[in-house]
């Protein structure tokens, strides 16, 4: 055991203490952090134009701050990015976050002084809470690597611009630096693919012990270390044994990475957005994640199925029910007030708050009223595969609206690295667990509105060629796992095979 890992057992066990006594005391955090974000925004301009003198309660607040996604906040994000202090939080921000939305163009989110900490923190604590749990300290003597953005900074009227992941990593601990992989030069490598092939290069040689980024990119880095070495990554990596992921649902991925491993390792899944550091999870014992009551936000829920209704339902943390489809709404230490971050979550604990995210309130399928959302494909397409022995690298889902021949249907286009024996019957299969999953669909086959779902297997390698296509390969960009049009399903015709 190193001196690192020595001196982290203690560290751990004391972070952990302090996460879990602050889960079970939420409501009381959400309460303060609430008067504080209202009284430290009082005097900006979005405070005054929003009448914050006169929020004394959640009440008031509902009935004078209306739920805005990016767009919506815009021209305040517009008049803070010309340089003009105290528009949505005192002063300027520390920096700005620049994201490529899944759901919109290029946004720049609000870091500040007051937010930037949890970021940093709660990333930390993560790895903490894993310790203190398992004793598996070992992982901060090697060598780390996150798959991330550059962290090279433009610049806009004096405040730095850039990825999050390339913010966060001019904050990484001292004592972890000479840990750190790739290098800083190749992180600066804007092109992908290169930047990968670079990180192989430096890495191959290296104690690798904690790998850390969105799956289907670490899947791309792992597939480029056995091309080169012939090796799986377990025999690169002996000591490799630690895996931290966000962004996307691993469990599409787990098959594939695990072969390429050659082992089981444990993971960390976590939640982190430009908006703020949202959850993580904090045992390897028990499913879901934290939701981080005490981090600088103060969360709101709206019923997934009213979210595009005219008034709907708008709740704190207190009132949460199990098992209910939420659109998660911010209100941050950066000035964002009810925010729509754009993702869905459910609650599978209420003591302490737990959450699992079931995907993004625009990625759904109702062309018909169905109203199918991406938990429901991934766990159906997931069941069947495995239950199959059938490998999925990616996917995505479009309606068929209008097809040649027949009723409309749901259209799957389908990457897989081992295919199924029937692909007809496997269709059939993951059709049927969807019916059961969402019963709007069941009810539009049963009434002969819809047929069931086609699948297009794709040629290999067909949503890396995407992705690059469209300039979003690498870093923090994902595939959509739904479409409620046709955009996406239009580009991927090429790559049928």
């Amino acid at each position: 055991m190193g001196l690192k890992s020595f001196l982290a057992k203690p560290f751990a066990a004391f972070i952990s203490r302090k996460v879990n006594k602050e889960s079970l005391d939420a409501i009381n955090f959400q309460e303060k952090i609430f008067h504080e974000l209202i009284a430290k925004a009082k005097q900006t301009i979005f405070g005054k134009e929003h009448h914050f003198e006169n929020i004394n309660s959640y009440e008031d607040f509902k009935k004078l701050v209306p739920v805005r996604d990016y767009e919506g906040l815009k021209n305040y994000i517009d008049i803070a990015l010309e340089g003009k202090e105290n528009v949505l939080w005192p002063g300027k921000p520390l920096y700005w976050s620049k994201t490529s939305g899944t759901t919109s163009g290029v946004k720049y989110i609000p870091i500040t002084k007051d937010s930037i900490p949890y970021h940093i923190n709660s990333a930390r604590n993560s790895l903490l809470c894993y310790i203190a749990e398992t004793g598996n300290a070992d992982f901060v003597d090697g060598k780390l690597i996150f798959l991330s953005g550059s962290p090279a900074l433009e610049n806009k009227n004096g405040i730095p611009v850039g990825r999050l992941s390339g913010i966060v990593n001019h904050h990484i601990p001292q004592y972890l630096r000479k840990n750190q992989m790739p290098s800083f030069q190749t992180n600066c490598i804007d092109d992908w693919e290169e930047k990968v092939d670079k990180i192989v290069e430096e890495t191959a040689d290296q104690n690798m012990t904690l790998i850390s980024g969105i799956p289907p990119w670490v899947q791309m880095y792992f597939d480029k270390l056995t091309a080169q070495t012939g090796k799986k990554i377990k025999d690169i990596f002996p000591n490799f044994n630690l895996f931290a992921y966000g962004g996307v649902n691993f469990e599409p991925y787990r098959t594939k990475l695990e072969q390429s491993i050659g082992k089981k390792v444990d993971t960390i899944e976590t939640y982190p957005a430009s908006e703020g550091f949202i959850a993580f999870q904090n045992s390897q014992k028990e499913k879901g994640l934290l939701l981080l009551t005490n981090n600088g936000m103060f969360y709101e829920f709206i019923p997934a199925e009213e979210f595009f209704d005219e008034k709907p339902t708008r709740i704190s943390l207190k009132d949460v029910e199990l098992n209910i489809n939420y659109a998660l709404i911010l209100n941050t230490n950066a000035g964002l007030f009810g925010y729509n971050i754009g993702d869905t979550i459910k609650f599978i604990s209420l003591n302490p708050f737990k959450i699992l995210v079931t995907g993004r309130i625009k990625h759904f399928i109702s062309a018909f009223g169905e109203h199918v959302i991406g938990e429901e494909v991934e766990q159906a397409l997931m069941k069947v595969s495995n239950e199959e022995n059938v490998e999925v690298i990616e996917f995505t889902v479009a309606p068929q609206v209008s097809p040649n021949d027949g009723l409309p249907y749901h259209e799957w286009f389908v990457e897989f690295g081992k295919m199924p024996n029937d692909i007809e019957k496997f269709a059939l299969q993951v059709d049927e667990i969807l019916q059961q999953k969402n019963i709007y669909y069941k009810d539009l086959i049963d009434g002969n509105i819809l047929q069931t779902l086609v699948i297009r297997v794709m040629k290999k390698n067909s949503f890396i060629d995407y992705m690059k296509s469209e300039g979003k390969l690498g870093g923090q960009n994902k595939v959509p796992r739904l479409s409620n049009d046709r955009k996406i399903a239009y580009k991927l015709k090429e790559y049928i095979l």
